[in-house]
């Protein structure tokens, strides 16, 4: 009789056992020559050496499938232990799975057109306005490559720009000003990686989220990195996170040139570093519009308010200034 510990690395251990230790249960009953012990993510074995390599592959198979599905059901652990391929719905547009199990797609042609220049170039600016799915749609992808191995860790970052309130005015120290401004990149991972796992990519740095003041003097190497809400940039602070850029990176730059929040007398960094990097290799550059939004109907019909209301008051200032010269002129 020999002795094998097997530990559960990429997936986390509560969606493996299943509920009340369904799956894990199942498992034992498939293996009956065999004693298994599991507590946290180690599984203990004791038993037939012959029997103990059975089960290790597996358990390994087991292991592949959650960490590409984040789910583990019956049928599945009986496909896989009695050596069939599991039935899955094959989508070819899906980019991962949601905790839940179900599939994380791209939605719109416009974010098709994200994931396939993600495959082809090292840096994306994605552009778009509120709810077209620009950062979930990066996030997704940088999960997707964190899980196949493709990197070593996401970092995450965001200019801490407020849109009319003040940080110094918000209760707590540092991180407890910042986290706030966070949370539409926390609140997209919570809905592709197990909570668990996440806490400890999270301690482990392999996922950082940080506001970009603190992208300063670093190298990002092996990485996804996403700069969301990019029009709030400087054009000192763009070009310094750009540059950041390590080797075997990918960038992703998400924003909307309609919510600048930025004093007026500044220029966005996004709008000058979109006029400068037009025509360089390797850097891809998609426009998302209104068709692309995939929230509320009302999200749409907002925005398309608000660009009817700006485009009006953009022809009565060229109006009012072409009035004013007119007067002047005649003066001189």
């Amino acid at each position: 009789m020999i002795e094998k510990h097997i530990v559960l690395e990429d997936i986390d251990p509560v969606i493996f056992y299943g509920i009340n230790n369904t799956n894990i249960q199942m498992i034992k009953a498939l293996f009956p020559k065999l004693r298994v012990v599991a507590r946290g993510n180690v599984i203990k074995v004791m038993g037939d050496e012959e029997e103990m390599c059975a089960f290790e592959e597996a358990i390994l198979a087991l292991e592949k499938y959650c960490v590409q599905y984040n789910s583990l059901n019956e049928e599945v652990i009986l496909d896989i232990v009695k050596g069939k391929k599991p039935q899955t719905e094959t989508n070819n547009d899906v980019i991962v799975y949601s905790v839940t199990g179900k599939p994380i797609t791209s939605r719109s042609a416009n974010q098709q057109k994200l994931v396939k220049e993600f495959d082809k170039n090292d840096m994306i600016f994605a552009i778009g306005p509120a709810g077209s799915g620009k950062t979930y749609t990066a996030i997704a992808l940088a999960v997707r490559a964190l899980k196949n191995k493709e990197i070593k860790k996401i970092i995450l970052s965001r200019p801490a720009v407020e849109a009319g309130e003040k940080l110094g005015f918000l209760p707590g120290d540092m991180k407890d000003k910042i986290d706030p401004y966070l949370q539409p990149l926390y609140d997209a991972l919570q809905d592709m990686i197990p909570a668990a796992k996440l806490k400890e990519y999270m301690e482990l740095n392999i996922i950082q989220i940080a506001p970009l003041a603190f992208m300063r003097g670093r190298t990002l190497n092996d990485a996804v990195v996403i700069l969301d809400e990019a029009q709030n940039t400087t054009t000192q602070q763009i070009k310094m996170f750009l540059t950041r850029m390590g080797m075997n990176t990918k960038m992703i730059v998400t924003g909307d040139m309609t919510q600048i929040d930025l004093p007026s007398s500044q220029t966005s960094g996004l709008v000058q570093a979109m006029k400068i990097l037009k025509g360089v290799k390797c850097i891809s550059f998609i426009e998302l519009n209104k068709k692309d939004i995939v929230r509320h109907k009302l999200v749409t019909r907002i925005v398309e308010a608000y660009e009817k209301f700006e485009e009006k008051e953009k022809a009565e200032r060229v109006k009012t200034k072409v009035k004013t010269t007119t007067t002047e002129e005649p003066n001189k």
